[in-house]
């Protein structure tokens, strides 16, 4: 029977250094790819999301187990991440460094469009604001629920729904503009 993360986290609290190995296997694709959305390199992302895990067990006393794991794993991450990108004021991935290929069975303009769709709306997400920007990256690439976005950014319910409805207005905004001057 496999062990509830509270349970795998009482063994690493009482001496068992192994057992966080299976916190790391358990979280480790969604730390880093929240880590790269916010920092948006991949070299970047890597170490950070060591420094995550690093700050995660140095932690782990503190975790309360009345909230899902993946919940406060989620804030730790942002809130590093926000440190981070305080401190350096990371600028975001170029549209050149973005690698993307094509699925099987596309034709090269189906993929070429496919490919041009994705990065603009990178790009749009990119240009938020981070008070928006975190809300989208969370609800809508990590499926996050609202109280859990609440409990990771700090934030009253009425804010993180505000700021979400704002985020995809303005998302929409970008999308038409974009639209618009592609045909022209």
């Amino acid at each position: 029977m496999e062990l509830t993360d509270y349970e795998i986290i009482q063994l690493c609290l009482k001496g068992n250094q192994d057992a966080f190995a299976e916190i790391v296997n358990r979280y480790k694709k969604l730390v880093y790819t929240i880590v790269y959305r916010m920092i948006n390199d991949k070299e970047d992302a890597s170490d950070i999301a060591q420094e995550v895990f690093i700050k995660l067990y140095r932690t782990l006393d503190k975790y309360n187990p009345e909230y899902k794991f993946s919940t406060w794993a989620v804030k730790i991450t942002t809130n590093l991440c926000l440190d981070i990108l305080r401190k350096k004021k990371i600028e975001t991935t170029s549209v050149d460094e973005m690698i993307y290929e094509p699925g099987h069975g596309e034709d090269p303009e189906t993929a070429y469009l496919k490919v041009e769709r994705t990065v603009q709306i990178e790009e749009a997400i990119n240009s938020l604001p981070e008070k928006y920007r975190l809300p989208i990256i969370l609800f809508h690439q990590h499926g996050l629920s609202y109280d859990e976005i609440c409990k990771v950014l700090n934030e009253p319910l009425s804010i993180v729904k505000n700021r979400l409805h704002r985020a995809r207005h303005m998302l929409r905004d970008k999308l038409v503009t974009i639209r618009r001057e592609e045909a022209l």
